[in-house]
């Protein structure tokens, strides 16, 4: 038993933002039928990497049914409105404009199917000067500032994973889950809008707090962080890379005299608040540098262990797949795709008494007849 069995989601969606957040509420329980254009998704074709299947489809749309349909036909669009009628949830994330013209806008879905909780994705939200403007992960990070705080002194860069779509997801996830609870009270759903926009800076918050109360833009340090120091990568005498962090003054105390067996400088008043060693964040850098490098990551992790600081190695993605921590707790699933099997990842929220097993990457339009014959049934 899973927490959203017997709710019916309708998923007119792209690429990652929306299908993030149906993916989630399938591994909840919910059945989504996922309706495709003729041509499909088009993260299906950005790579075939898992079996012919592009890695972004495989994993944003494990465990839904594929529907493919013309939504510009007439009979598209009856079948369209036959599944709302049936539906709990729709979520749509097309292109601006494109929803308002089909009808499948949250607000006029919900005027038409009154216990329906729609949701609009969309890059930057109704009214405003980019209201009609296409947006990618990418290019709203870029816009919301994000990119501007990633990377070097001397390249901005875009982090790896694709932030604002996961983000969007995981926050229109949030309000249909509390819409359908608070139907649960009232009987009636809920137009919900959520911009990726909104999201980034609302995720960006600090460091606009910063910005507005300092004058100046922070700075890019890679590994580092402006907020706290020190706190980044060092190379290891064999190779690696530990990353230390410390996030108050008992860390930083604890680093300084049982890690790097400096109590002078656990005691020196320049570094003894964390704005002092912002300040002074190059000196502190060169010194754990030279300590680091004289040790084995072996050698430095243990002596952070026996200093309670917190450490980690810098991983590739390859050596992620065999982490201990995700084989030895049995992270990894055997999930079916159009083209084979193929290990994903649990969800990571686990719950006593949620039986959850992994759903099908779905084939463009392998449920349509299974789907419309259920329509004719009704």
């Amino acid at each position: 038993m899973l927490p959203l069995d017997g709710i019916v989601v309708v998923a007119v969606e792209q690429a990652l933002a929306a299908p993030h957040c149906t993916r989630q509420l399938a591994d909840l329980g919910a059945r989504v039928i996922k309706v495709e254009s003729l041509a499909g998704d088009f993260a299906r074709d950005y790579d075939d990497a898992v079996h012919g299947t592009s890695a972004y489809f495989a994993w944003a749309n494990r465990g839904k049914e594929s529907v493919s349909l013309d939504l510009k036909s007439d009979s598209g669009r009856t079948v369209m409105e036959q599944l709302l009628g049936r539906a709990d949830v729709l979520v749509q994330n097309l292109a601006p404009g494109a929803a308002a013209r089909l009808g499948l806008d949250a607000a006029a879905a919900t005027a038409r199917h009154p216990r329906l909780v729609a949701v609009d994705i969309s890059g930057y939200g109704s009214g405003g000067p980019r209201a009609a403007g296409r947006a990618y992960d990418l290019l709203v990070q870029s816009e919301a500032a994000s990119c501007a705080i990633t990377g070097t002194a001397d390249t901005p860069s875009k982090p790896g994973i694709p932030l604002v779509d996961i983000g969007t997801g995981m926050t229109a996830a949030n309000a249909i889950l509390a819409a359908l609870l608070a139907r649960t009270r009232t009987g009636t759903g809920a137009a919900i809008s959520v911009a990726m926009f909104d999201v980034a800076t609302d995720w960006m918050s600090f460091v606009l707090n910063l910005a507005r109360f300092t004058g100046i833009d922070p700075p890019r340090l890679g590994l580092s962080s402006f907020m706290v120091a020190p706190y980044g990568g060092y190379p290891t005498s064999d190779g690696q890379v530990i990353v230390f962090g410390t996030t108050n003054d008992g860390e930083w105390r604890r680093l300084a005299t049982t890690v790097l067996e400096r109590p002078d400088l656990a005691d020196d008043p320049r570094y003894a608040t964390n704005p002092d060693r912002l300040r002074r964040r190059e000196e502190l850098d060169e010194v754990i540098a030279a300590w680091a490098s004289a040790h084995t990551f072996d050698e430095a992790s243990a002596a952070a262990e026996k200093a309670t600081i917190g450490w980690a190695r810098l991983n590739t993605p390859l050596e992620v797949l065999h982490h201990p921590q995700l084989v030895e707790r049995g992270r990894w699933v055997t999930t079916g795709s159009p083209g084979g099997e193929f290990p994903s990842l649990r969800p990571p929220a686990d719950c006593v008494g949620w039986e959850w097993t992994p759903g099908q990457v779905p084939a463009l339009g392998e449920h349509t007849a299974q789907v419309l014959a259920e329509l004719d049934d009704s």
